[in-house]
């Protein structure tokens, strides 16, 4: 992913308002991202922790979309899978990201949602080069073909939001 700038990322967004894209409050370390191993942006508000936003690289520029998650948090009681990145070691919470679909169908209160990590540590979790075994004895080839398979989920669901 290329560095954005935060003027950028409040442009971006397919399904928030412009004062809630003016409230939105920056990643504290933006300017110190490793953008090129980030498949998207994506963070918690710090000021409003049930809100979060993702961020994805596309061809006509960035798209961001505002996300709110669960009251209660993440279920103590059970794992479930994060939908984008999958990865099925990650000890992290995953939470029911929902979404306001973009236009007249996200004013009329139509919404979607997916599992997706707690923290947005996808690009990360996809990152973790698996041991090698006699199925895949090159662990590089495996961490390419799941960031690209987390590119390709994080853009079904940016079409299921801007679906009208």
């Amino acid at each position: 992913m290329q560095p954005i700038s935060i003027k950028d990322i409040r442009s971006s967004f397919i399904n928030a308002t412009r004062s809630e894209t003016v409230k939105l409050t920056p990643p504290k370390n933006l300017d110190t991202l490793d953008w090129e191993n980030l498949d998207f942006l994506g963070w918690r508000d710090e000021k409003m922790p049930l809100r979060g936003y993702l961020v994805v690289p596309g061809r006509q520029g960035p798209s961001g979309i505002l996300l709110r998650a669960p009251e209660g948090g993440a279920r103590k009681n059970r794992s479930v899978l994060c939908e984008l990145c999958r990865d099925v070691y990650s000890k992290e919470d995953v939470l029911l990201w929902v979404a306001r679909r973009s236009g007249q169908s996200g004013r009329d209160g139509n919404t979607v949602g997916t599992l997706i990590c707690a923290d947005f540590i996808c690009s990360s979790n996809v990152r973790r080069e698996p041991p090698a075994s006699e199925i895949h004895p090159d662990p590089a080839v495996v961490v390419r073909r799941q960031a690209g398979e987390l590119r390709e989920r994080t853009d079904k669901f940016i079409a299921r939001v801007q679906l009208r």
